[in-house]
């Protein structure tokens, strides 16, 4: 069985963050292992509370996790500011970090910020170069590029600015695109594909980014190619918002397990 780290923030109301990523690991044949970035107090109507773990228990953990076993494949999540970056990025360069996918977590669905502003420079400056794709959502994408997104046009352009600071593959995950929602753009320097999708009308689903990019990574540690790990994720990802559970109001859960009660569970290997 293959080892996935996430290094994540911890979501109280188990939507998204270490928990999402863990569920959605163990939906893909794999065994989670974590690090904690920060503790959250939320659920479907907002973030009440946060508290960053200390950059050295960071540091500790990251250290416990890759002395642990062979990590097949890494994601990051919520980073919290600089410091903790940085802490991430020493740690991923001392143990090079294979398939290592960064979701640029900026805010929560509710849209309470995860990151700090000055931040952003120092994940594109120390934690992009190591990734093998950065998976930012249009509002994301717009923050870390400078540049407005409507249209899949807009998104490539604005793709093709973080290749330019060294990225090695950005996926635009397409859910806030007005002119083609669910469409989501993967640009590589050696070209870009498109990945149609179909729209969910729903009230909102919490922890999307969060559980698309670990079943990426997850896929990419089980052998599979960029490409197929994209389409597969993306498959799994819709089929778990359409049977998302209604618990509460505002933004619910997906359901990361529907295979495991309905179809196969997608456990081949590629």
């Amino acid at each position: 069985m293959k080892a996935i780290l996430t290094v994540a923030g911890s979501d109280s109301s188990a939507g998204a963050g270490i928990q999402a990523d863990l569920k959605t690991i163990a939906a893909h044949g794999a065994y989670g292992l974590t690090v904690v970035t920060a503790v959250t107090a939320q659920n479907a109507r907002g973030v009440r509370a946060v508290m960053p773990v200390p950059a050295d228990v960071i540091e500790a953990q990251l250290a416990a996790a890759f002395d642990t076993c062979e990590v097949a494949a890494v994601k990051t999540g919520m980073l919290v500011d600089r410091t903790r970056v940085a802490s991430v990025a020493r740690a991923f360069r001392d143990h090079a970090a294979p398939h290592y996918v960064l979701d640029p977590v900026l805010a929560s669905s509710s849209g309470h910020a995860l990151l700090e502003a000055d931040a952003v420079a120092a994940v594109l400056a120390e934690l992009a170069p190591l990734a093998e794709v950065v998976t930012p959502n249009v509002p994301e994408l717009e923050r870390m590029t400078g540049r407005s997104v409507r249209t899949l046009d807009d998104a490539r352009t604005a793709a093709r600015a973080l290749l330019d600071g060294a990225c090695r593959a950005v996926l635009v995950t397409g859910g806030h695109l007005e002119a083609a929602p669910a469409t989501d753009l993967l640009v590589t320097a050696r070209g870009e594909r498109v990945f149609p999708g179909e729209y969910l009308p729903t009230a909102g689903a919490s922890g999307t980014g969060c559980t698309y990019s670990a079943a990426i990574a997850t896929l990419l540690g089980r052998g599979a190619d960029l490409v197929d790990a994209i389409e597969r994720a993306k498959r799994f990802v819709t089929d778990a918002i359409r049977h998302g559970p209604a618990l509460g109001e505002g933004a619910g859960p997906v359901d990361h397990f529907r295979a495991l009660r309905g179809a196969r569970p997608d456990r081949s290997e590629p």
